[in-house]
């Protein structure tokens, strides 16, 4: 018992000994003097930093500063933007590739914190090993990994439910433009009944168009940001059906068919996929466990010398 209190009263004495030393080098005057870009900021008020200027001012420790060149560093060690924001505006998540490396950042530090209260734990109970130096920076990858993952999976299912309502959707908007209806009118009226996402990109559309947008550029822009190819494909021979003044209500009866078709030649390759995914069970496990029982018998009979 007192071996274990004087090793937490070490980590302790030792965790705080290290926060006061880091503290009392940003007060140092090499480490805290303000530098070249902070002290000519003042002149230049159109692009100066209101807020590190006061950091800097006030001679404490720039937290905000911190944390933009720590998620800088993560974005220029993870990848690049365009890739995180596409699949942002794929997924439907409100933020912005800043905002989701913040997130990502702070779980590979809830992902250190881990690491390092397992290390602890192990080293309390006398399990310690050199390897366990490695377990907060596997934490950390773990957690900025696995928050990759997560944004990566909503933005395919998100997809995947897109490219299922696409054939209905465009059923009903030929339907509504075989009834009499404007391409806007039609538009507005999927966007109020429908309650899926493609519905709801739809009144974003309309919502866009009642504002001054064009209404071609705004499904150009719908395409685009969802980068889905059937949704493409209807957008681009909806908006040149539009220009040229072809029938609407045919145009979209073709792509709703050819998104049908799209979609069972998917089903076929899944079904394809599953089947020959079916078989590892089928082959390790079902047909061993069969030779198993069939010849086993045989084998025993022989060792008792019977037959």
């Amino acid at each position: 018992m007192v071996r274990v209190t004087d090793i937490s009263l070490a980590i302790v004495l030792g965790g705080a000994f290290g926060v006061g030393v880091c503290l009392l080098l940003t007060l140092a005057p090499r480490w805290g003097a303000p530098s070249l870009s902070r002290r000519i900021a003042p002149y230049l008020r159109d692009v100066a930093d209101v807020d590190a200027m006061r950091g800097s001012e006030a001679g404490t420790l720039d937290i905000a500063g911190l944390l933009r060149g720590a998620q800088a560093r993560l974005g220029a060690l993870l990848g690049g933007a365009e890739g995180v924001e596409r699949r942002l505006r794929q997924s439907g998540w409100p933020m912005d590739a800043a905002a989701f490396r913040a997130r990502q950042l702070v779980w590979a530090v809830v992902g250190v914190a881990v690491g390092g209260v397992l290390v602890i734990v192990l080293v309390l109970s006398g399990r310690a090993s050199g390897g366990l130096a490695l377990l907060p920076p596997l934490c950390a990858v773990a957690g900025a990994v696995v928050c990759d993952a997560r944004l990566t999976q909503a933005a395919r299912a998100r997809l995947a439910r897109i490219e299922e309502e696409l054939p209905t959707v465009l059923e009903f908007l030929a339907l509504c433009l075989s009834a009499g209806e404007g391409i806007l009118d039609s538009l507005r009226r999927v966007g109020e009944v429908g309650s899926g996402e493609l519905t709801a990109e739809l009144r974003g559309v309309v919502l866009a168009v009642g504002t001054g947008s064009p209404l071609g550029d705004s499904l150009a822009l719908l395409a685009r940001r969802l980068d889905v190819p059937a949704l493409t494909r209807s957008i681009d021979q909806l908006v040149a059906a539009i220009e040229r003044g072809a029938p609407l209500a045919q145009v979209l009866h073709a792509q709703a068919l050819d998104a049908r078709e799209d979609a069972k030649r998917g089903l076929i390759e899944r079904a394809g996929r599953k089947e020959i995914a079916m078989l590892l069970p089928l082959v390790f496990l079902i047909l061993p466990l069969s030779v198993l029982f069939a010849v086993f018998p045989g084998v025993f009979m022989l060792r008792l010398g019977i037959g």
